[in-house]
């Protein structure tokens, strides 16, 4: 079987690129804030918070989880989220080195 195309980048490429993917629809990004606004895990409130049906929250919310920007644990029949600080805090990381690298450069 050949590479597929993520071989050719480090482990924090394609971690970061997943990562960047997953934030990358608005949808999700009101998932994060609402997740943020609550403080709380939130089991059935976040469709009652989105114009959209309940499958496509569901599948925004599995894209979430896989890029490990939520955390979802199982509550009797339903599944509770909050936001995963650990990923942010990685992401705070990787965004402050290319801040720090882009200050030191000398650019046209």
């Amino acid at each position: 079987m050949g590479a597929t195309k993520t071989d050719f980048f480090t482990e924090e490429q394609n971690r970061i690129a997943l990562i960047a993917k997953a934030l990358g629809h608005p949808a999700r990004i009101a998932i994060i804030e609402y997740l943020l606004k609550v403080n709380e895990c939130i089991c059935g409130d976040i469709v009652n918070e989105l114009p959209l049906a309940q499958p496509t929250v569901s599948q925004h919310l599995k894209e979430l989880k896989n890029a490990g920007l939520i955390k979802g644990n199982i509550e009797g029949n339903s599944i509770c989220y909050c936001v995963d600080e650990k990923v942010f805090e990685d992401l705070i990381h990787y965004f402050s080195n290319i801040i720090s690298t882009v200050k030191n450069q000398k650019c046209c």
